[in-house]
């Protein structure tokens, strides 16, 4: 039996296909919910999911195993809509001119900002189409530098900077160029006429966590289950500890995967993680009327939140029982930020404060009903020298034998955090488990 540790999309992808390869599995999921950070809220029609979530045209696994599952007519591809809030105003910027009528950009900023985000480079005056390819070549190289010497000033103070506040806060300028192009690449599929073509699962992505727990089979999943401990001898795993309601079991392993973060690696091996993150608050507020014309809103403003996601501008509010559904999100770095230690109430009333600032007209008396996610861990800062901090698939060399691992600080989750990147994550984690085991069954030449 090969024990996973975590009940996230990466370890029930692990499970999935160590089952296909005809391994046993045990998953263990600390909590009493499967999913992680793709976990759910109620509503009065579909669940919403706890922190928002969309699939790019890029994420080309995930879709793989959305149509094995049998839930392939239930994966959409809608237009989304895009807009920047600056100085008082909600600027569109999804069509060619809606952005050319950007005020805070020249034409040639416009210009440029094109150009790299058609993977042009243009330095020198001859275009050239390879510059972008090799990600890993920007890896060193500072966000700032990178944009000025690629685009103009103009670009990285008026359109990235603003972005990069949001997302990265004090560490922005601790951020690689690659993260950037990575980001770019990953978000590129665009109609020109209508905007950036995102995909969304009718019913929500819980139902293709209920489908992989389904796959998985539920007497192979035990919730409200921590794992204390790992059991080593001769250089390999050999068992698994785990607490729960009903007490303290161990049970022999021939392999395990962690599909965890990377501080219940170290506190399980021992093995440390370079890799900083960043946590997020994000609510969830329900609303009778929309707040906004548009999906995402990026604020470039002085706002306790950094962009508005109104997912009932993305799909329609019918499959919520006619709810508007509103995501307020704000990322943070450190623990020691005041609104970290904010109880939900008092944050909550921080949003409310915020959106009345930026649209008097909101009413809170038209506010169904708002909950609160907060998780300490939900996206890596991607700075210089990320590559070299990843944590390997196979942990054999470093820890163990048959000890794997399928985190967010894994290769798949680079240069963009996503749900493809954890069923990757887990598939990569679940191959190597299934090598080792054939390597190991087959005899030895004479």
């Amino acid at each position: 039996m090969i024990g996973i540790v975590g009940g996230g999309i990466a370890g029930l992808a692990a499970a999935h296909r160590l089952q296909e390869r005809g391994h046993e599995v045990q998953v263990f999921e600390a909590s009493d919910a499967m999913g992680g950070l793709a976990a759910t809220y109620e509503t009065q029609g579909d669940p919403i999911e706890r922190y928002y979530h969309h699939l790019s045209k890029s994420e080309e696994t995930i879709v793989e195993v959305i149509e094995d599952l049998g839930l392939g007519d239930r994966l959409e591809w809608r237009y989304s809509t895009t807009a920047n809030y600056v100085d008082g105003v909600v600027h569109p910027l999804d069509k060619p001119w809606e952005i050319l009528a950007f005020p805070h950009l020249s034409l040639y900023d416009t210009f440029r900002l094109g150009l790299l985000t058609m993977d042009i480079d243009v330095r020198g005056g001859v275009p050239k189409f390879d510059s972008y390819e090799r990600l890993e070549d920007f890896e060193d190289v500072p966000i700032r530098e990178f944009v000025v010497e690629h685009t103009t000033e103009g670009v990285y103070e008026n359109f990235f900077e603003p972005l990069l506040d949001a997302k990265f806060g004090d560490r922005k300028d601790d951020v690689s160029a690659a993260w950037l192009l990575g980001r770019i690449k990953f978000r590129g599929e665009r109609d020109l006429l209508r905007g950036e073509i995102l995909g969304y699962l009718e019913g929500g992505f819980g139902v293709l966590l209920d489908a992989l727990v389904e796959a998985v089979g539920r007497e192979n999943i035990t919730t409200g289950a921590r794992v204390t401990d790992l059991g080593m001898a001769d250089g390999a795993v050999e068992s698994l500890t785990a607490e729960t309601g009903d007490g303290v079991e161990t049970h022999a392993v021939d392999g395990v995967v962690v599909a965890a973060m990377p501080n219940v690696l170290e506190a399980l091996t021992g093995y440390e993680c370079d890799i900083d993150f960043q946590g997020t608050i994000c609510s969830v507020i329900s609303m009778d009327e929309p707040l906004l014309d548009t999906y995402w809103l990026n604020v470039a403003d002085d706002a306790p939140f950094g962009a508005l996601i109104e997912h009932t501008n993305f799909v329609e509010p019918e499959r919520y029982g006619g709810e508007h559904l509103l995501y307020v999100a704000r990322y943070v770095q450190d623990p020691s930020e005041e609104i970290w230690g904010l109880d939900d109430e008092a944050v909550e009333e921080r949003w409310f404060d915020g959106i009345e600032d930026l649209f008097p007209a909101f009413d809170r008396d038209a506010v169904n009903w708002v909950e609160t996610s907060r998780n300490p861990r939900t996206a890596p800062v991607y700075e210089r020298g990320y590559l070299d901090m990843v944590i390997p698939y196979d942990l054999g060399d470093e820890v163990a034998d048959g000890l794997y691992y399928a985190g967010m600080a894994s290769r798949a989750q680079y240069p963009e955090r996503s749900l493809n990147g954890g069923i990757v994550a887990g598939f990569e984690a679940a191959d190597r488990a299934v090598e080792r085991a054939r390597t190991a069954a087959t005899p030895e030449p004479n």
